[in-house]
């Protein structure tokens, strides 16, 4: 192969793998985002439940095991919070990855995509400004 060829070669196994970069770390998001949804199924069914026991069956692996009530709904918000913090981590990489992919392909970087939500402190602030 010349030495042009073998360059856009190189070039496609790079964009290639910055695109397989990108579909995992999606997928890594919505898997954690299901177990997240799971966890809060949990968390509600716990709160509903009618019987006045003080220890509920629950799951680990293939077994279940009755644990206290209120160790499991601790060891469940803990998990929802570990969930929440790698999800918003694998979601700012994310960004990155996406606009590396963007510019080895020659396009340009998506606008408004650094954008993050108000605040509630800056949401309250414009909601008294806009009451005046």
């Amino acid at each position: 192969m010349d030495a042009v060829s073998q360059r856009v070669l190189e070039n496609l196994t790079e964009v290639e793998e910055a695109a397989e970069d990108v579909l995992t770390t999606k997928q890594q998001i919505v898997d954690l985002d299901t177990r997240r949804n799971r966890n809060r199924e949990a968390l509600n069914a716990l709160k509903n439940e009618i019987s006045d026991s003080e220890k509920v069956k629950v799951c680990f692996g293939n077994m279940f095991i009755k644990f206290p009530k209120s160790k499991t709904k601790e060891m469940i918000q803990k998990d929802q919070e570990q969930l929440d913090q790698e999800i918003n981590e694998l979601r700012k990489g994310l960004k990155a990855k996406v606009n590396r992919l963007n510019e080895m392909q020659g396009k340009p970087e998506l606008r408004g995509y650094n954008l993050s939500p108000l605040s509630t402190d800056e949401i309250k602030a414009i909601n008294g400004l806009l009451k005046r």
